[in-house]
């Protein structure tokens, strides 16, 4: 299918070397987003909600170079190569299209976050470049519209174009391509009396060996218990806007993690199985059920990967990570807060 552009994306004049550098953090998905319903356009299955970082951005540049006969792009220091050059040359040429420019591009990014290991790096990482390939290549800077340009890099990516909680609108599944491409985009939702933090334990920071692409084609094509999860997903996003609103941590966290044990529970039923957890994934779960005995309001969630996420009040955040530390001794344990969404940085001159 072929989308149209979208009417916020207005292109102002730009120099032909002009640059921009952007930051973006990664986000946690609350309600999850698992399976596509058009792989072109990435557009979602099922509505999903996350809470964005403040910890593991990802800064970009891109700068356009109009004598260059090819995109050249530099990741964490050394030159891109296979399936992550591809995506970003595919994403610059969507943006090129947008703009009307055929001007090849430098890009260079740096992520702080281990990158395919289930920790959103691919959603703060075309984020960033979203915004900064929109700014040089002289794209309008709405944020909705840039939600829909960043989803068609990576899905997520499209909620860390926004701070705190996001909302990604799987859209319209009638009308026509262009109708459907619009339909799907991120917002804010709001948040009452709420004070939370995801404790982060890395069991695993190693790329995970089944793609998140080709095992949510897998659950969805062959896993029993799929569509039932999704239909069950929409009840969750209902709840989870409703507890965000009413500042209801406890109700948050609940709604996080039967969505999450759900998502994962398609996957072990898909065929052949998508098995993500870990034994050590399984300890630290282990660690949040007896904290929630304690007394302590935690509740897990997990992604594709090994590595657990707790959210918990900002208060008992360091007595959560000290029992994932316990839990799993020798893991990485990170302490975040609700992030800032996706921006440009000053200093290149535009």
């Amino acid at each position: 299918m072929r989308s149209e552009q979208s009417p916020q994306l207005v292109r102002p004049p730009v120099p032909d070397t002009a640059a921009a550098t952007a930051v973006a953090h990664p986000n946690i998905a609350l309600v999850k987003y698992w399976g596509k319903r058009d792989e072109q356009l990435f557009l979602p299955r099922t509505d999903s909600l996350s809470m964005t970082l403040d910890i593991f951005p990802t800064t970009t540049r891109v700068h356009l170079a109009p004598r260059a006969d090819k995109d050249t792009v530099t990741f964490n220091g050394r030159a891109a190569t296979g399936e992550a050059l591809r995506r970003i040359v595919a994403f610059l040429e969507l943006v090129r299209e947008r703009a009307g420019r055929a001007h090849r591009a430098v890009v260079d990014t740096a992520n702080t976050v281990p990158t395919g290991a289930g920790l959103a790096s691919s959603a703060s990482g075309f984020a960033a470049l979203a915004v900064a390939a929109a700014a040089a290549y002289g794209l309008g800077d709405d944020a909705t519209a840039l939600s829909r340009l960043a989803r068609r890099g990576s899905g997520s990516a499209s909620r860390s174009l926004f701070g705190g909680f996001a909302l990604w609108h799987a859209g319209s599944s009638t009308g026509t391509a262009a109708q459907a491409d619009l339909s799907s985009y991120a917002e804010p939702v709001p948040a009452a009396r709420l004070d939370p933090a995801l404790v982060v334990a890395v069991l695993d920071a190693g790329p995970k060996a089944v793609s998140s692409r080709a095992a949510m084609r897998l659950t969805v094509d062959t896993s029993p218990l799929y569509e039932p999860w999704a239909r069950s997903s929409g009840d969750d996003l209902r709840d989870m806007v409703a507890a965000l609103r009413r500042g209801d941590l406890d109700a948050v966290g609940e709604v996080a993690e039967r969505n999450a044990l759900g998502m994962h529970a398609t996957m072990l039923a898909a065929r052949p199985a998508v098995r993500y957890m870990a034994p050590a994934s399984l300890t630290v779960l282990d660690s949040v059920l007896q904290l929630r005995r304690d007394g302590i309001g935690a509740w897990a969630t997990m992604d594709a990967g090994p590595n657990v996420k707790v959210l918990c009040r900002r208060a008992d955040a360091g007595k959560v990570a000290a029992a994932v530390r316990g839990a799993a001794p020798g893991c990485s344990v990170h302490i975040a807060g609700p992030g800032p969404g996706a921006r440009l940085l000053a200093g290149d001159g535009r």
